[in-house]
């Protein structure tokens, strides 16, 4: 799958990886229901650092779909609040 981290690339992540993601998704948005700013942070920080060390970056030149759009490191919370819709996270499932 592709992942893209908006305003950096896009990396290539295997499908395993999702469950991973998934349990730090959670916590984000636990963290932004509670408006726990610093807590966010962190875990922004900590799924997007996950998403590059399991994955593979792509070169800057290709275009692929991305199956994942996540935020910039320094999206605010209620940026990432307005990406969300319903009770999802930024990752589904």
């Amino acid at each position: 799958m592709i992942v893209r981290i908006m305003g950096e690339g896009q990396f290539a992540l295997a499908e395993s990886h999702l469950a991973e993601l998934n349990t730090l998704d959670e916590e984000l948005l636990a963290e932004m229901e509670n408006g726990d700013g610093p807590g966010f942070r962190k875990t922004l920080h900590a799924l997007l650092d996950k998403v590059r060390s399991l994955g593979s970056p792509l070169p800057d030149d290709a275009l692929e779909p991305s199956e994942l759009i996540l935020p910039s490191p320094d999206a605010s919370l209620d940026e990432v609040r307005d990406l969300l819709s319903g009770d999802e996270g930024l990752i589904p499932g």
